[in-house]
């Protein structure tokens, strides 16, 4: 491929930049998890006319919710019920949407995930390419080193 192509906000970091891995079936599960994660909360993955520069890349606002255990304000959501398989579909999203391609699971994968239970999903690793941290509390010591 000599020129990437894709669409702003659902391409792979790797379609435009080779050092962080090969194009793959990898590639894919990024842009399906950014689709269902902009589905899911209601807004576009990027918003350049938000007022707080936190609020501009929308996977890194929401990370940052269910990281602290905050209510991720998804739109919507009536029923503890909803809540819930939307949740799950949050964390699969956030798993979907890492910057390294290893790190993402399969399709097959995110299958298993959305029909297991919330419980059973751990929450994944900041993506690299999201804001850095801002106070102790939003820094695990296992992103450090960019394992999970």
């Amino acid at each position: 491929m000599s020129d990437p192509r894709g669409t702003i906000g659902y391409i792979a970091p790797e379609v435009v930049c080779r050092t962080i891995g090969r194009v793959s079936h990898k590639s894919d599960v990024y842009s399906y998890g950014m689709m269902v994660l902009e589905i899911v909360g209601g807004k576009k993955n990027v918003n350049t006319r938000a007022d707080r520069s936190s609020e501009i890349y929308f996977p890194n606002w929401i990370y940052k919710r269910v990281r602290l255990c905050e209510d991720p304000g998804l739109r919507g959501i009536s029923n503890e019920e909803d809540q819930e398989k939307a949740m799950k579909m949050v964390h699969v999203s956030l798993w979907c949407i890492q910057t390294d391609p290893t790190n993402r699971p399969t399709m097959s994968q995110v299958v298993d995930m959305l029909q297991g239970s919330l419980e059973s999903l751990q929450i994944p690793p900041r993506p690299y390419l999201s804001s850095p941290p801002r106070s102790p509390t939003e820094s695990p010591s296992h992103l450090a080193t960019g394992h999970s």
